[in-house]
């Protein structure tokens, strides 16, 4: 049996100990650093990409992110960008900080839109330049209308490179189908720390195929990038089991990366269009108990506070 299909199998129920009447046994998991936290208010920024109607189709504040995570172990966040209108990226930015200084909450640090191609990502970064909340930028391009090849322009790469010399991360959240273009841009720009968002994206409602299996192995080689075991659960089908569907995707993740280089990150709200955060972070603990403690701690709460310098 091969090291992916083992790991599928090595899932047990010690992640789901009960006390009293049915409650999560708490102090059986370690505390969680939450690396993919969404916030919106509606009211201040502009989100596009929302469809009316869906579950996202609402404000998400801090407030319910608390009540959603209430009792569940999370000790700190990183907030993440959220896609805002370009016009809106210093606003959203400025929001964020103000939400970290305040420390009202779990939030303490934040990775900010931006657009590296841009010929005024360097002056747009400079306002940040003291700022000790923000930690990195993200660009989502796993949009459909992301043109293909877009991350391995001249600009793009230089606009990452300049990250890396200010010591910013990017996260970088790719279709699938260009995984590859990711490994060629991470190995262009050596010096700057990637995370790779949401396992890459893969298709989980069929088995991994073969070409993702490699790209996460081949982009799980570079010593500057770290993978994220985030986001799958809201493309999972509702009416199977989530711990079949998911392992195979989680233990590939974890044990082409190494358990020194994959960090939680619990996507919400956007998991809400598979399951709640209590669901995703319940399968994820029933997949990962398989694991040795110490690997446990390091992805849900260790590895976070170095690979995002909190």
């Amino acid at each position: 049996m091969n090291t992916l299909s083992r790991r599928s199998f090595l899932v047990t129920n010690a992640a789901l100990m009960t006390i009293g009447k049915g409650a999560i046994a708490q102090s059986e998991f370690p505390p969680i650093i939450d690396t993919h936290q969404h916030l919106w208010d509606r009211k201040k920024i502009q989100l596009d990409w929302i469809e009316k109607g869906t579950v996202l189709d609402r404000d998400f504040l801090p407030s319910d992110y608390a009540q959603a995570t209430e009792g569940l172990g999370v000790v700190q966040s990183v907030y993440m960008e959220v896609d805002v209108t370009p016009t809106q990226q210093t606003l959203e930015a400025n929001e964020i900080t103000a939400l970290c200084k305040s420390r009202s909450g779990p939030t303490r640090s934040a990775i900010i839109s931006g657009r590296p191609a841009s010929p005024d990502f360097s002056k747009y970064l400079d306002q940040f330049r003291d700022n000790p909340y923000i930690k990195g930028i993200r660009q989502v391009l796993h949009a459909s209308t992301t043109p293909a090849g877009y991350s391995l322009s001249p600009e793009f790469k230089q606009g990452i490179q300049e990250l890396g010399k200010r010591g910013l991360s990017f996260d970088i959240c790719l279709r699938s189908v260009d995984l590859e273009d990711g490994e060629k841009l991470a190995q262009a720009c050596p010096d700057t720390r990637f995370i790779l968002d949401h396992c890459g994206n893969p298709n989980v409602k069929q088995a991994p195929d073969m070409k993702w299996l490699k790209a996460i192995e081949a982009m799980a080689k570079l010593p500057n990038v770290s993978g994220k075991i985030s986001g799958i659960i809201a493309g999972s089908d509702p009416t199977k089991p989530l711990v079949p569907q998911l392992a195979p995707f989680v233990n590939h993740m974890w044990d082409s990366f190494g358990p020194d280089k994959v960090v939680f990150g619990g996507d919400w709200p956007v998991c809400l269009l598979g399951g709640s955060y209590s669901k995703w972070l319940q399968t994820l603990r029933e997949i990962a108990s398989g694991r040795s403690k110490a690997d446990q701690q390091k992805l849900f709460h260790d590895n976070a506070l170095r690979v995002y310098k909190l």
